[in-house]
């Protein structure tokens, strides 16, 4: 069972000498109540019984959720609900509970997306709250008020009666009680939180907050990864009223798109761009009363770096060809079959992931719509399409280009996070050519009809006994397939995984290497083929797993044969030109580095480099990339990969026996390879660690990070699973308390 309530106020409302207050609060009113004073009490309780909790304060909502399990539901929501009755917000609580708050920003500093967020905020006019520190942290909530004689515990008490009122709360709860029951549960509970009967904080009188001479401007980054990336943004008139015509989902879904015709598929020819995502995130940081932004976010390369200011121009020449197309109801109605599909039939989501975004759907749609407000696409007005989309103008577009080339050049500090980064005026010539009426680019059009939308889900009869677990029913030399039909959740989809098994791959560490370079091209020349299955929600996932290559792919099974098919045909035919591989080779520099540089990730790779026998570092594959390897060794490895494999396949879903033998045969047909000499086990073998205490010491690669790691490792070897279970059950009884 699970419930979730969010109060309509959140980090706008901060006053502006205790930046942070509103994420504070959210904090410490969970410090215990009257009715239930322990300080850890509700936590507690929950561990105890298999539940758990969280928080989180956005601009103008704050929401709170649980789950537990449902036979302690009703003492739960007790506890809860005393939070917002009469939390007792302790003023010895205080000096400790800002020290939870401090590390929730430090360990945030690292991160290059907060870092973003914090200095686009900073752009915006003085006085307008897109400027606050939403975060808080020791300076804003403890040193500084102490030297300007701030009772923090005091205005905390003052926030939580103005703001933590009844009448702009939402509450959803989710049991397997009939609803009267817990209408009455509720009633009985939530009845005594207080309503001071004052108006809702509203900002939406707070217009254009970036229609400032600071937006306009191309400001460089120096980002905490290796990564070069360019980003384009709007800001345009709140879009949240629109939610029945979904103007951006419409503009997004063109902008994003990676088949034929679109920015990336352009960008990819040229290898200046590897990925690119745009549109709104939804947050309250990206959409609010005051504005919603639009953005374009696109990852490249070295040369792409190099020739950023001609990949904008590219997004502004599509951006014009929409434009001059206007909208196009075809391409509405497209969008509009595929979520309907996804919403017919999705499968449940967690009760407290599905409550927390339902309490905020009742803060923003009309009753009618609570459960399908964020989801569909109601009606088609091309007036609402048009008027988002025109002023998507280069004119109004804010740059911000992130490269460590920028190293040096950067001459300004955002106050928080530290963030080093310049602003710059757009370059003459471009910001010249950007206010004529330029020419389109032939190379970008609309995408085609997609031809992966399924229309077919009529659920399969059996030709085989039902199974409980999967049974495999092909086993030759050269593979083996399990099989199960569903029987359980009744949704026209399936769900294929197979394991292309190799020896080749742990041979050495440049062999590694070379696997991990040939799945990341393998994924790159399907990207623009396969982009079409993967937005009609056929999802697939090539992944260079340790002893072979793993691909899965789900969705609805009507036409997922046709993208598992295209997936076998790319392997079968794989080719790689020069300039491909050496854009693959470049970013796989960035990722080694970018995992080495984190201490949890460089943390687990020691560790596994300890206890499994024949693992290569990340060290040891970063010096074998980083001493250069060539196309002729990527494909004489890849042709020798292919040559000799052992496939194991798992089907199951919506799909017959018969049907689901076709895939290993495709697969099997297509490659035409031999059998492994001899069996092959899919897992390294562990060591046994002698007894005593080890402790082996890492410095961390990253001197700017201020965040450590550490890792208790206690071997049991191999136990019954009695024991494996009694072991799960320490861990949780543990948690709580070490927390």
């Amino acid at each position: 069972s699970a419930a979730a309530l969010c109060v309509g106020v959140g980090s706008f409302a901060d006053p502006d000498d205790l930046p942070g207050l509103a994420h504070f609060l959210e904090h410490m009113v969970f410090m215990g109540s009257l009715k239930y004073p322990d300080e850890n009490g509700f936590d507690a309780f929950l561990k105890k019984h298999g539940g758990s909790d969280n928080a989180s304060t956005d601009c103008e909502r704050t929401v709170f959720q649980f789950d537990v399990q449902r036979k302690y539901f009703k003492e739960a929501l007790d506890r809860w609900a005393q939070f917002f009755i009469h939390p007792l917000m302790i003023r010895d609580a205080i000096d400790r509970e800002v020290e939870a708050v401090d590390s929730e920003y430090q360990l945030a500093r690292p991160s290059d997306a907060n870092r973003k967020e914090m200095l686009f905020g900073s752009l915006a006019r003085p006085g307008h709250p897109m400027g606050k520190f939403f975060w808080g942290n020791a300076e804003t909530l403890k040193h500084e008020p102490k030297r300007n004689n701030i009772d923090t515990h005091a205005r905390l008490k003052e926030f939580w009666m103005r703001y933590y009122s009844a009448h702009y709360m939402t509450l959803v709860v989710q049991s397997k009680e009939t609803l009267d029951t817990l209408e009455k549960w509720v009633t009985e509970i939530f009845s005594q939180i207080p309503n001071n009967g004052l108006p809702k904080p509203n900002f939406g009188h707070l217009t254009d907050p970036f229609d400032t001479p600071a937006f306009n401007k191309l400001y460089r980054v120096v980002p905490i990864r290796k990564i070069h990336a360019l980003t384009i943004t709007w800001a345009l008139p709140p879009q949240q009223q629109h939610y029945r015509v979904k103007p951006l989902h419409y503009i997004s879904w063109l902008v994003g798109h990676e088949g034929k015709g679109s920015i990336l598929s352009y960008l990819r020819k040229k290898c200046w761009a590897l990925a690119l995502f745009g549109g709104n995130g939804e947050t309250g940081f990206e959409q609010n009363s005051t504005y919603s932004v639009f953005s374009i976010s696109i990852t490249l390369t070295d040369e792409g770096y190099e020739h950023f200011y001609e990949v904008a121009h590219t997004v502004f020449q599509y951006l014009k060809m929409l434009q001059k197309l206007g909208p196009e109801k075809r391409i509405f109605e497209e969008i509009q079959k595929i979520e309907d599909n996804e919403f017919h039939y999705q499968e449940q989501t967690d009760p407290v992931e599905y409550v927390e975004n339902m309490c905020e759907n009742m803060q923003l749609y009309p009753l009618q719509d609570f459960l399908t407000g964020d989801q569909l696409l109601f009606e088609y007005k091309p007036e609402v399409i048009a008027e988002a989309l025109n002023q998507l103008v280069p004119q109004k577009a804010n740059l911000v280009l992130l490269s460590g080339a920028n190293e040096g050049k950067c001459d300004l500090k955002e106050k928080w996070f530290g963030t080093q980064y310049s602003m710059e005026d757009v370059e003459n010539s471009w910001a010249e050519l950007w206010k004529t009426n330029f020419d389109l680019n032939p190379d970008l059009h609309l995408p085609a009809e997609n031809k992966y939308i399924a229309t077919d889900f009529m659920l399969k009869a059996f030709d085989c006994p039902e199974t409980e677990y999967p049974v495999k029913i092909v086993n030759t030399p050269q593979g083996c397939l399990w099989y199960k039909k569903d029987n359980k959740f009744k949704i026209p989809k399936a769900y294929i995984r197979f394991h292309l098994i190799s020896p080749l791959i742990q041979k050495s560490a440049a062999n590694v290497v070379l696997f991990d370079i040939f799945v990341n091209i393998l994924t790159h020349n399907l990207a623009e083929p396969a982009y079409e299955a993967d937005v009609a929600q056929l999802e697939y996932k090539l992944v260079a797993g340790e002893h072979g290559l793993i691909i899965r792919v789900k969705g609805f099974n009507h036409k997922l044969p046709l993208l598992f098919q295209l997936i076998i045909d790319y392997l079968a035919e794989f080719s790689s030109t020069p300039a491909v591989f050496t854009m693959i080779t470049e970013q796989l520099k960035k990722t080694y580095f970018n995992i080495l540089i984190k201490p949890e990730t460089l943390a687990k790779d020691v560790r596994l480099l300890i206890l499994e026998y024949a693992r290569w570092s990340m060290i040891d594959k970063y010096r074998a990339l980083m001493d250069g390897l060539s196309l002729e060794s990527l494909l004489s490895f890849v042709k020798e990969f292919k040559s000799q494999l052992f496939v194991e396949g798992l089907v199951q879903g919506n799909v017959t026996s018969t049907e689901s033998v076709d895939f290993l045969k495709y697969v099997v047909d297509k490659l035409n390879f031999m059998p492994l000499e001899q069996e092959m086990p899919v897992q390294f073998q562990v060591v046994e660690l002698p007894s005593g205490h080890h402790l082996c010491k890492v410095r961390a690669l990253n001197k700017g990070d201020a965040n450590s790691e550490v890792t208790v490792y206690y071997q049991s070897g191999a136990r019954s699973l009695k024991e494996y279970t009694l072991m799960e059950l320490l861990v949780m009884h543990m948690e709580e308390p070490c927390f």
